[in-house]
């Protein structure tokens, strides 16, 4: 539930109508703490993962496991930075690009790597094309969102010379399209309902 909160704000701050209505300091909570539900879904995700289980490690993809969702957890580490840091007025360009473009870079290249990592240790368990598997679907789904942040990332580049950003279009539209993948796939792999009913009970 954490990714999926965690996309739906980041999805609702890269609507461009989002941003006019609410003005660029509202937009830019938003974003701040959609990272927040990240990083506290990735911790979650990363104690729940292999490593911490006894005789963990002697399966390969337990090894892909845990590997993914430390890095993704870096990642959302890089978000925690990059959005926190946009909450500040008046950056220069420069401090835009360190403390805002650069750790923001960085998380795009983690979770593309995580989303590389989940897939091997899908695949090492299921196969590589089974459509009919939730967890094919949502591994599949990260890696998409994984790349459409990374096209984000790439478009939000702060040119020096005029203080303005690469692409704001593609800023927004590889924002909205990756935060829907993630969305999508967080809600798949959501367990089924008679589960979470026995679990409170």
């Amino acid at each position: 539930m954490g990714f999926a909160i965690g996309s739906l704000c980041f999805a609702l701050g890269a609507l461009p109508g989002y941003g006019r209505l609410v003005g660029e300091g509202a937009d830019n909570v938003t974003y701040f703490v959609g990272s927040l539900f990240f990083t506290a879904a990735a911790f979650i995700q990363l104690r729940l993962s292999g490593r911490w289980r006894r005789g963990a490690w002697k399966s390969r993809e337990d090894w892909d496991d845990w590997w993914a969702a430390a890095v993704q957890f870096v990642g959302t580490l890089c978000f925690n930075v990059s959005t926190g840091v946009a909450l500040i007025d008046h950056l220069s360009a420069e401090q835009a690009h360190d403390h805002v473009w650069r750790p923001d870079a960085y998380g795009s290249v983690c979770f593309l790597l995580s989303s590389a990592l989940a897939i091997q240790a899908t695949t090492h368990r299921e196969g590589l094309w089974d459509p009919e598997a939730r967890n094919w679907w949502s591994t599949w789904l990260n890696l998409a969102g994984s790349i459409a942040f990374g096209a984000s990332a790439i478009a939000s580049y702060v040119v020096p010379s005029s203080g303005e950003v690469l692409n704001a279009e593609w800023v927004n539209l590889g924002t909205f399209i990756g935060a829907i993948c993630f969305l999508v796939a967080a809600l798949l792999v959501r367990p089924p309902r008679a589960a979470l009913e026995g679990a409170a009970a």
